[in-house]
């Protein structure tokens, strides 16, 4: 992975000023979720090193695990080629999913 100077502004958040971010197992490369994020939970999940989003439905910012304790801890963070996405590394402890998974993505379509 290429490492380059990062400017926040030029990520390209929607109209709601959120962009997704996908969390993967460093490790293993296992999807574990998909949540999304805007500018000042990309800044708190880059300098306390945990993963923080924006909770669309409750209108407010949550840090993974703060009550279950199962926290994801950030290895590394990038953005994709339109800059209108992100793909957070992280070392995961317990479970990703709130239905008790390790992962959100464990029901197969084919």
């Amino acid at each position: 992975m290429k490492k380059i100077a990062f400017k926040l502004a030029s990520l390209k958040f929607d109209k709601n000023g959120l962009i997704p971010a996908i969390v993967q197992d460093y490790k293993n490369k296992e999807v574990l979720m998909l949540a999304y994020m805007n500018k000042e939970s990309l800044r708190r999940t880059l300098s306390q090193g945990k993963t923080c989003f924006w909770s669309r439905s409750r209108k407010e910012y949550w840090v993974k695990g703060l009550t279950s304790g199962h926290f994801q801890f950030v290895k590394s963070a990038a953005y994709d080629c339109d800059l209108d996405a992100l793909l957070i590394k992280v070392r995961q402890v317990g479970k990703a999913c709130h239905t008790g998974n390790r992962s959100c993505f464990y029901r197969v379509i084919k």
